[in-house]
């Protein structure tokens, strides 16, 4: 089961948590349909590929990353998005696409939208296409660390 890894380190930090599952979906919009959630507050996690190293954007699932101003934010030559074949070995307890916005369980930077912070609650995959985790902001933000940053229109 693809969520017990993130279920452990939440449960492992005392974080509050609910665990909704749903039936299949695989765009971050019908995610947040299916689980009755505005997109602002659903954080899709899109990986990204900052100067040949892998990195988590964390954004609304009513939003899409501008890699221009991902590239200004980081100080990055080169951006891109990352392609499956590159980080689908990163996420061997994942379903591709699914992967929660915890990159310090899978080695990587985690850039968060600023717009997410604005919301008290954040929703996400849980490692599965069928499972979303819905949590106080302000426990994504103390686990994850990311670096808050405007990147997305």
């Amino acid at each position: 089961m693809p969520v017990r890894k993130l279920k452990q380190f939440l449960d492992a930090n005392g974080v509050k948590y609910v665990s909704i599952i749903h039936s299949p979906a695989y765009t971050a919009q019908e995610v947040a349909a299916s689980v009755h959630i505005p997109g602002r507050a659903m954080a899709k996690t899109v990986i990204v590929d900052l100067d040949g190293e892998l990195a988590m954007a964390v954004l609304p699932a009513n939003r899409r990353v501008v890699l221009q101003d991902l590239r200004d934010l980081t100080g990055s030559d080169r951006v891109r998005f990352a392609s499956e074949e590159a980080f689908k070995s990163r996420f061997p307890d994942c379903e591709v696409g699914a992967m929660p916005p915890f990159g310090n369980l899978y080695d990587m930077e985690v850039y968060a939208a600023e717009s997410l912070s604005q919301s008290r609650e954040i929703a996400f995959n849980a490692g599965s296409h069928e499972e979303v985790i819905k949590l106080a902001y302000a426990d994504f933000e103390r686990l994850a660390n990311p670096k808050v940053m405007s990147f997305t229109n």
